[in-house]
């Protein structure tokens, strides 16, 4: 083959070798390739396809391990509503074109601050500031007055139920030239002329569409713009000030976060809040303080009087037992007293002790009065209470001893916290555990009336009632059989009256027409005394 000269047609085989080796040595050699291809296969390590052109016009390459999207098959197709940059005749950006976004393109929108400026009339023969003439006015209340009409009329035939049939319009005539002229085509006329009349609508057919869709509202007016201040930097002082801390609850973590102490206390807001006591605080515990001083020098005081009382008290039995002592001593002696001076003296003695009591019991209500005021008025007023009070107050029988007395209910509780409770059951309605006073004395001293209140009612006859046996079974009647007792119900005599002997004696005169009266009677009677007896 060396020997023979060069093909001039080369074979496929023989083509396709040779592109590929061209390609491989432009691949190779090529700083920048005119057309972007995916490398041959082999030579693919470390390449990535990003762009449409890197899959060429295939799909994915399975070697490659990175998400692919050949053809734009599979990816994602983002959404925005982002507007275009717009730009005003002198350059700036127009930021109203994001109020404007919806709205219909006449609508005055006010979006900068010169259109909250007044503008300033610099021609008052401006043809914008002029009213409009007569023709102007007329030709538009004519419009709106047919505008008006369209609509009211179209309201009152929606809400009739037979409604007549539209108006048609108008025919029109349509003139036209056919495309195709000639003898044999429209019957050799060169023009035409067509009648196009509205169809008839009847007016009894349903309507075709739905036309009841609730569709949503347009977008409302524009807010009105709102101008900022132009930005200033902000210090470090106003970024510490802005800093909120977040919201760290005391009761729940549902994450699980670890929180520090100084966090929890920052957001608990306790450092920014200040105490304040109140100055009554001050003022009562003064108070308090001085009560409880006043208390305690009265105690004092009052144990020294008693304390005096008591000694007094001992120092005058001392006295009374020596005077007692030395007068026995006398007597035994034989020698006479100078208190036994006869009768006048016993009874000036009698005057002096007498004198004496009243004298110790005025002082005694004094110490009480001085020392415990409230007890002496408690003790007055028990003394002019009513009965009735007493027994409210649970005093029926106030009874004067000397030992103290106490509520008998409040020992022997062995039930502690269950005796009001129930043993713990909330649905036994038990208010009262014991009865109030159980015993004798309550119920003898409420309920027992004096001795003498019958005597006022029933006289000298009391004891005659009482003694009488006024319902007793064997009292009799006067005239009654004395002798004869009865057991038993009351028993009465056959025909006590003689109604036998006559109904007899009427039988005989009346003959026998009507036999059956007497005997009639008889049974009624008898049938009397059985139902009496």
């Amino acid at each position: 083959m060396s020997f023979l000269p060069a093909p001039t047609q080369l074979s496929q085989d023989q083509l396709e070798a040779e592109e590929k080796l061209r390609a491989q040595k432009s691949y190779s050699t090529a700083l920048v390739a005119s057309r972007r291809e995916p490398p041959p296969y082999g030579h693919r390590k470390g390449w990535i396809p990003r762009s449409l052109e890197d899959f060429g016009d295939g799909g994915a390459f399975p070697e490659i391990h990175v998400a692919q999207f050949p053809l734009e098959m599979g990816r994602k197709k983002k959404t925005s509503n982002a507007l275009a940059v717009q730009v005003d005749a002198e350059g700036k950006i127009k930021y109203d074109a994001i109020a404007r976004q919806g709205q219909g393109k006449d609508k005055v929108i006010f979006s900068k601050y010169t259109d909250l400026l007044p503008k300033e009339v610099l021609n008052e023969d401006a043809p914008g500031l002029q009213k409009p003439d007569e023709e102007a006015i007329q030709e538009l209340t004519e419009k709106t007055r047919t505008a008006l009409e369209k609509q009211v009329s179209q309201k009152i035939a929606a809400a009739m139920p037979v409604r007549a049939a539209d108006k048609q319009a108008p025919a029109q005539y349509i003139r036209y030239t056919p495309s195709q002229q000639g003898v044999a085509f429209n019957s050799g006329a060169k023009q035409r002329v067509i009648r196009m009349v509205e169809m008839q609508k009847d007016p009894m057919e349903p309507p075709r569409f739905k036309i009841n869709k609730k569709i949503p509202r347009g977008p409302p007016s524009p807010p009105a713009p709102v101008m900022h201040s132009p930005s200033r930097k902000m210090t470090v002082k106003e970024q510490q000030e802005w800093k909120i801390p977040p919201c760290i609850s005391n009761w729940k973590n549902a994450k699980g976060y670890t929180i520090p102490l100084d966090k929890r206390l920052a957001a608990d807001g306790r450092g920014l809040q200040t105490v304040h006591i109140n100055e009554n605080f001050a003022k009562l515990a003064e108070a308090l303080y001085i009560a409880d001083r006043k208390a305690r020098e009265a105690v004092e005081m009052r144990a020294q009087v008693e304390k005096k009382m008591a000694q007094k008290e001992k120092e005058k039995k001392e006295e009374k037992l020596r005077e007692l002592a030395q007068m026995a001593r006398d007597r035994r002696a034989g020698i006479k007293s100078h208190g036994d001076k006869g009768g006048e003296d016993s009874e000036a003695r009698e005057r002096d002790e007498i004198r004496h009591d009243r004298r110790k019991e005025r002082q005694h209500d004094r110490n009480i009065s001085r020392a415990a005021p409230d007890k002496r008025s408690k003790l007055q007023r028990d003394q002019d209470r009513d009965v009735s009070e007493l027994i409210a107050l649970g005093k029926p029988n106030p009874r004067s001893s000397s030992e103290a007395q106490y509520d008998q209910r409040l020992f022997n509780q062995s039930k502690g916290m269950d005796s009001g409770f129930a043993g713990g059951e909330d649905e036994t309605y038990n208010v009262y555990d014991q009865p109030f006073r159980s015993g004798r004395d309550m119920a003898s001293n409420i309920y027992r009336p004096s001795k003498n209140i019958d005597k006022d009612a029933y006289a000298d006859d009391l004891d005659s009632l009482m003694h009488n046996n006024r319902f007793a079974p064997d009292k009799e009647f006067s005239g009654a059989d004395h002798g004869q007792r009865r057991e038993g119900p009351v028993q009465f005599e056959e025909d006590p009256f003689g109604l036998d002997k006559f109904l007899e004696q009427a039988k005989q005169h009346g003959g026998s027409k009507r036999p059956s009266t007497s005997n009639r009677s008889k049974d009624d009677y008898h049938d009397k005394k059985r139902r009496k007896e």
